[in-house]
């Protein structure tokens, strides 16, 4: 399978995944604030091999057999610096999921992200709907999936990182996606 393609947006580039990444992975991603509201499948604390097992391990062979696609998030202006990742997974009620480092959260880097991201599982990989769970006390998360027309669908309690926290899903058809796009 194919890597999937460099990305980008009016201020990020967005590179496939790849093993080298691992390292600057485990610097950005290892603090309570990026993964407290992720599911508990996340170890933590997170361990010193944490990014390199599961770049190695989890993603990179999802994304050889064409299950998963994931993207380092690196700005523009240091296209050498990563700064946070997002995915895509072929799973059930799971298809979006980031991450970014603190010091670049609040200021709207994500919900650019997810933009080309949502255009490529929509136009590229032809989904008929993303659906996209989140802690629910994850009011960035929210605003995100809000702003790019997602409306939840259901909760229910799910353990994260943090513990036991209700767990909201979003939801878009590509129908609804198509009809926000400006024509």
């Amino acid at each position: 399978m194919q890597p999937p393609p460099t990305l980008q947006t009016p201020r990020l580039m967005l590179q496939p995944l790849q093993l080298s990444d691992a390292p600057a992975i485990q610097q950005r991603f290892a603090h309570w604030q990026v993964v407290r509201y992720l599911n508990a499948a996340v170890p933590w604390p997170y361990p010193d091999d944490g990014a390199l097992s599961y770049v190695r391990d989890v993603a990179l062979p999802a994304m050889t057999r064409g299950e998963e696609w994931h993207w380092t998030l690196r700005l523009l202006s240091q296209p050498g610096q990563l700064i946070g990742s997002i995915s895509l997974m072929d799973a059930v009620d799971n298809n979006r999921g980031f991450w970014l480092a603190p010091q670049w959260q609040g200021q709207g880097l994500m919900s650019e992200a997810c933009e080309v991201i949502d255009a490529y599982w929509f136009q590229t990989l032809g989904r008929a709907v993303m659906r996209v769970p989140k802690a629910a006390p994850n009011t960035g998360s929210r605003r995100i999936s809000e702003r790019g027309g997602m409306r939840l669908v259901s909760s229910e309690e799910s353990d994260f990182v943090s513990g036991k926290l209700t767990c909201q899903l979003w939801e878009i058809t590509r129908e609804q996606w198509l009809a926000r796009r400006p024509t």
